[in-house]
C-alpha cells in the first residue's frame, strides 16, 4: 500500500472514532434526564432485588405500606453509623405498616454478611450488583434514603446521614 492510501485510512479511522465519541456524548447528555432524576412527588421505580438470604423483593409488593428505602455501603461511615438507628426504629414502625428496604451498592456477599451480623439487622438487605437500581434512582452520594407513600410516590429524598430522631420522624410520616 503507498503512503498516500495509508495516510488517507488512518485519517479515516481517527475521524470515525472522534466522530462516533461525539455522537456518544451528545446522546448520553441528552439522555440523562430518562436516567434517574427523581423528586418528590414522583412515582418510585419498581425494582426486584434479591437480599442476603435469597429471597426477592419486589418494591411493587409494598403498595399500601410506607417504605423506608436507604442505598448503602459497608465502607460508608456514615452509613455504618445510621444502620443501628434504622434497626431501632424498623422494630417500632414495622407492625404499623413501614418497611425498611436498605440497597447494597453491590458489594460481596461476604461484606454484606459480616456487616449484617455486626450490626445485628433484620430488615431485608437487597444487593444491586448491576447498579440497574441506584442508575433508575438517580444515587450519587451515599448513604441516599427515599421515603416513599404507601401509594408509591416519593415523599422525600435525604442525602447524608440521620440522627434516630430523623428517622423516627421520616417513618412517622410515611406510615399509612
Amino acid at each position: 500500500m503507498n503512503k498516500k492510501k495509508r495516510r488517507l485510512l488512518i485519517r479515516t479511522i481517527i475521524l470515525i472514532v472522534l466522530a462516533s465519541a461525539v455522537i456518544y456524548t451528545l446522546y448520553a447528555n441528552f439522555t440523562k434526564g430518562e436516567r434517574g432524576t427523581l423528586d418528590k412527588g414522583d412515582t418510585a421505580p419498581d425494582f426486584v432485588l434479591t437480599d442476603m438470604k435469597g429471597e426477592t423483593h419486589r418494591l411493587s409488593d409494598y403498595k399500601g405500606e410506607g417504605v423506608f428505602l436507604n442505598f448503602w455501603g459497608t465502607w460508608c461511615k456514615p452509613c455504618e453509623k445510621e444502620m443501628p438507628y434504622m434497626e431501632n426504629q424498623f422494630q417500632k414502625f414495622k407492625d404499623q405498616g413501614v418497611n425498611v428496604i436498605a440497597v447494597n451498592v453491590g458489594e460481596s456477599d461476604f461484606q454484606i454478611n459480616k456487616f449484617i451480623d455486626e450490626h445485628q439487622l433484620t430488615f431485608p438487605v437487597v444487593v444491586d450488583k448491576e447498579k440497574d437500581v441506584q442508575n433508575a434512582y438517580g444515587i450519587k452520594p451515599l448513604p441516599t434514603t427515599f421515603l416513599i407513600n404507601p401509594e408509591g410516590k416519593i415523599t422525600k429524598i435525604i442525602t447524608g446521614s440521620m440522627s434516630e430522631k430523623d428517622i423516627e420522624q421520616y417513618m412517622e410520616s410515611i406510615k399509612p
